[in-house]
């Protein structure tokens, strides 16, 4: 269990009965956390992390990332965290983490302690900058759903860089499983009409090109590899891009796999290094890599 500060734990006792509830839309005076989804616990853990790492803010944003991400090992994995309202709201939920959530919070946590505006206002604005096409919220469909969309975009918007593309190999897969399991997703299920949205955005992502490093080729590259890098388990489902997401953290002196685990259902580090994670019989194929930029 984590150590908080004796402040941390009074302002706990008093947001008990707002933290009990699994997300809440705020009602606060200022029209910026308005807009938002949070309790009065994910800005009491914000404040909690601002506090432990103000320090290291100094630090690259490589060894930020995996700093602050060893704050929530054993966090609990939960699954749909972005799912909870009826319509698209920006969600800031630090207390449950699915695996690309997690990583969505590491990246926008040391954007924020790396820029002038340490709030938590700036913290949601670096969220929506990184989940959503080109930082603009707008329904369902302007979520960057597919990583390999999440990377392209966010690319382009120079949040990351994407090495594999000097090193690695064309990806085979093409995208399509929203569109043609639109009963798995809540919202498209709900909003028929967002499913022919979802298609063509399908089609503009299978125009482009996107590189992935080859399981079988980890080891041979990994010394091109670096802690801090966001990756994607490439998948060879029918469909889909990536299986699943992480953080690559060094353990003496080898990149291991900081992520939210769905089989294990918490946050944790990969026993294994990334060179062995990725099991020769598995569906993981590879994996694709975004390299944050430095602030």
């Amino acid at each position: 269990m984590k150590r908080f500060s004796l402040y941390f734990f009074v302002l706990m006792l008093i947001s008990f009965s707002a933290c009990a509830q699994t997300q809440k839309e705020s009602n606060d005076a200022s029209p910026e956390l308005s807009e938002i989804t949070y309790t009065e616990q994910d800005a009491a853990i914000f404040a909690d992390i601002l506090e432990k790492y103000k320090d290291e803010a100094d630090q690259p944003i490589a060894t930020l990332i995996p700093e602050i991400g060893k704050y929530f090992i054993g966090n609990e994995y939960v699954a749909h965290t972005l799912e909870v309202n009826e319509e698209e709201k920006l969600i800031v939920n630090l207390r449950e983490l699915d695996c690309t959530t997690y990583a969505e919070n590491l990246l926008a946590l040391a954007r924020t302690l790396k820029s002038e505006n340490q709030t938590f206002e700036q913290f949601a604005e670096e969220i929506k900058k990184i989940r959503y096409r080109d930082g603009e919220l707008n329904e369902y469909p302007s979520r960057l759903h597919y990583f390999s969309d999440w990377i392209y975009n966010n690319q382009a918007n120079n949040l990351v860089s994407t090495p594999a593309d000097s090193f690695g190999a064309p990806f085979p897969n093409k995208v399509s499983f929203m569109s043609s399991n639109p009963d798995s997703y809540k919202h498209l299920k709900q909003n028929p009409d967002y499913v022919s949205v979802i298609e063509q955005q399908e089609a503009e992502i299978n125009s482009k090109s996107y590189f992935y490093l080859p399981k079988e080729k980890i080891a041979e590259y990994e010394h091109l590899l670096k802690e801090g890098d966001i990756i994607g388990l490439t998948t060879s489902i029918g469909g889909l891009d990536v299986a699943h997401v992480g953080v690559l953290v060094e353990q003496n002196g080898k990149l291991h796999l900081l992520h939210a685990s769905q089989s294990n259902l918490k946050v944790e580090i990969s026993d294994e290094p990334i060179s062995s994670f990725l099991k020769p019989n598995s569906k993981n194929t590879g994996i694709m890599i975004a390299r944050p930029v430095e602030i």
